[in-house]
């Protein structure tokens, strides 16, 4: 992955609307708050495969980090934080957030080939 490329990022999501696509979405801070900090709270949201087709979306700067926003027929699906991207050999466009230790924050995916559920290497 690399920082993300607004235009780039953009120019897939353009490339992908109208179309029936599957999304992955995950947010955590995972274990590492709980290890670090007995009374900290541990959330997280995790959806894979959804199978959705969006109007439009779009890619906006949060300050330091980037908002990407999917607009369905009845809401919205959006992910905030991210930071790196890349556009693999399948043609995914694979997007994440990392903390300050390279820990993953946030994830979406948006591919139109639904996600493996077992382990993939590629993934």
């Amino acid at each position: 992955m690399e920082s993300i490329q607004p235009n780039k990022v953009q120019d897939k999501i353009n490339q992908l609307a109208d179309k029936t696509v599957y999304v992955h979405l995950e947010t955590t801070n995972g274990a590492y708050a709980s290890h670090f900090d007995e009374n900290a709270y541990n959330v997280g949201a995790f959806i894979r495969n959804a199978e959705v087709s969006y109007q439009h979306g779009k890619i906006v700067s949060t300050g330091g980090a980037y908002r990407v926003g999917l607009k369905l027929d009845l809401g919205w699906v959006y992910a905030e934080g991210l930071s790196d991207y890349e556009i693999d050999e399948k043609g995914r466009l694979l997007m994440a957030g990392h903390d300050r230790e390279g820990r993953l924050m946030v994830a979406l995916e948006i591919s139109e080939t639904p996600f493996s559920y077992g382990a993939d290497p590629d993934e």
